[in-house]
């Protein structure tokens, strides 16, 4: 897919060369272009040691979540090394459908990238074989645990505490005391995200005295976008006003139902509905004009997965020949390996919410990982 260029000219000129001569230079061109090709050679097995590659889900680098965040850690990580996109620096190789992660994976071996990310769960089974096949080379699971392999690092973050802060801060902007929690698929990975939001949200409402609804609702998928925005429909007619979604590319249908809503309405409106985003900051999809033609932002907050956190920091470990291989690292508030954008909280609101900030980190508040029963 991608080709190193190598170019090395010798240009020399002469009014008058004796025959011996000319041999005796040519033989000297020659033991420099020899030289040169080895220096480029020993240059490129260099930068081959610090190169990476990464794989999508089947959400496509631009999703405006998790696959996204991978790839701005990819490219911190290439700058930060000087490392150019390409053969013996950084890319990614994008999947459209499950068939195509072993695919990629192989492509990214022999275009000789040396440590390969697998961006989510999905790819798990495809990195795990990956790297039996390939002894010599790293590989990076995020988001689940490879246990037994020796070249392979396991990346996984707290997402439940900074999901506990988007539950703090949605209890505390609810005009209607309902909200809603709209997630991927089930599984451990989405858990954190719904129990951690749902905890925040209730523990919240007792301290204030108030009582909360927290509408719970899985599209199965993390992709359909118009099978989120009906439920985001549904939830908004039962009097949700702000919702958090917990399901890749999919959340975007949230975004397009509310801004449905908000578009019909002043800008100032106490009728207004919410959106929290996932992974990547996504304000940049809460964008709309109001009725009274005023540019204004639905998205209250997002909550970050520090994906880019993990590659930036893996990828440069590998770089330094300390490859975390057979080991598991989580990613928490502690180096904001997750947190929450501040968004459109007031600054009464958001001091509430680094306050739980601060108790999680102290453990005095305990987050679930699961939701309860």
């Amino acid at each position: 897919m991608f080709k190193f260029k190598g170019d090395f000219t010798l240009k020399t000129t002469f009014k008058s060369v004796l025959a011996t001569s000319t041999v005796l230079l040519a033989g000297i061109a020659l033991t420099a272009c020899s030289g040169a090709k080895q220096n480029g050679s020993s240059n490129s097995n260099k930068k081959s040691s610090a190169s990476v590659a990464l794989i999508t889900d089947i959400a496509g680098v631009d999703d405006h979540s998790f696959n996204e965040s991978g790839w701005k850690g990819m490219v911190a990580y290439g700058k930060s090394q000087g490392l150019k996109r390409g053969t013996n620096g950084y890319q990614y190789f994008e999947s459209s459908s499950a068939s195509d992660f072993t695919p990629n994976i192989n492509q990214a071996i022999n275009a000789g990238y040396k440590t390969i990310f697998g961006v989510g769960y999905s790819l798990k089974t495809a990195i795990a074989s990956a790297a039996k096949k390939n002894p010599k080379k790293n590989f990076v699971i995020i988001d689940d645990v490879i246990k037994g392999q020796k070249n392979v690092a396991s990346a996984n973050f707290r997402s439940q505490d900074a999901s506990y802060m988007a539950g703090v801060l949605a209890a505390r902007t609810t005009k209607t005391n309902v909200v809603g929690f709209i997630g991927g698929v089930h599984g451990d990975i989405v858990d954190l995200f719904d129990a951690g939001f749902t905890k925040g949200v209730q523990d919240t409402a007792k301290k204030m005295g108030k009582k909360i609804t927290v509408l719970n609702q899985y599209v199965g998928s993390f992709t359909a976008a118009d099978k989120e925005k009906s439920i985001a429909k549904a939830m908004f007619a039962k009097k949700a006003d702000v919702i958090f979604h917990a399901s890749g590319s999919a959340g975007q249908g949230l975004f397009s139902e509310a801004k449905s809503i908000d578009e019909g309405l002043s800008a100032n409106s106490s009728k207004k509905v919410w959106a929290i985003g996932v992974d990547s900051d996504q304000s940049n999809l809460g964008k709309y004009k109001s009725k009274d033609g005023k540019s204004s932002n639905l998205c209250l907050t997002s909550v970050m997965t520090g994906v880019n956190v993990a590659v930036k920091d893996i990828a440069t470990k590998a770089a330094k020949g300390k490859f975390p291989g057979g080991k598991q690292l989580v990613y928490g508030l502690k180096h904001n390996g997750v947190y929450l954008t501040q968004g459109y909280a007031s600054a009464s609101v958001w001091k509430q919410v680094q306050a739980a900030r601060t108790d999680i980190l102290n453990g005095k508040i305990k987050v679930p990982s699961h939701p309860s029963k």
